[in-house]
């Protein structure tokens, strides 16, 4: 290693004004300073690997979303909601059902 205890540079551009400058010390800060962020990167990274590999606190969720139903599951979702507002239009005092448009008469009976 070089020994550059002692180095003379200008203060504020002036030649007549010398600053001595304790470049070892300077060298040895930084070097502390390194270290101190080496280690806090490395922690810091640490915890982005353990969240990828679901070591993390959190336990790894499984598919969002709604859940799919079969053909079958939905025909029988149909038909109970069928039977449900049947009973509802019904009652007395409940509002008159729309008239149910031809395209729409065609599209439900298309699903079926």
């Amino acid at each position: 290693m070089l020994d550059f205890s002692r180095v003379v540079v200008y203060d504020k551009g002036t030649p007549n004004s010398f600053v001595t400058m304790d470049i070892v010390k300077a060298l040895r800060e930084l070097y502390t300073e390194k270290k101190r962020l080496d280690s806090a990167i490395a922690a810091l990274e640490a915890r982005i690997r353990a969240g990828h590999t679901g070591s993390g606190a959190k336990p790894a969720k499984g598919r969002r979303g709604r859940k799919s139903m079969s053909t079958a599951e939905r025909l029988e979702v149909s038909r109970r909601m069928t039977l449900y507002w049947e009973a509802r239009r019904a009652q007395p005092g409940a509002p008159p059902a729309p008239p149910a448009s031809e395209e729409h008469r065609a599209n439900t009976t298309q699903a079926s």
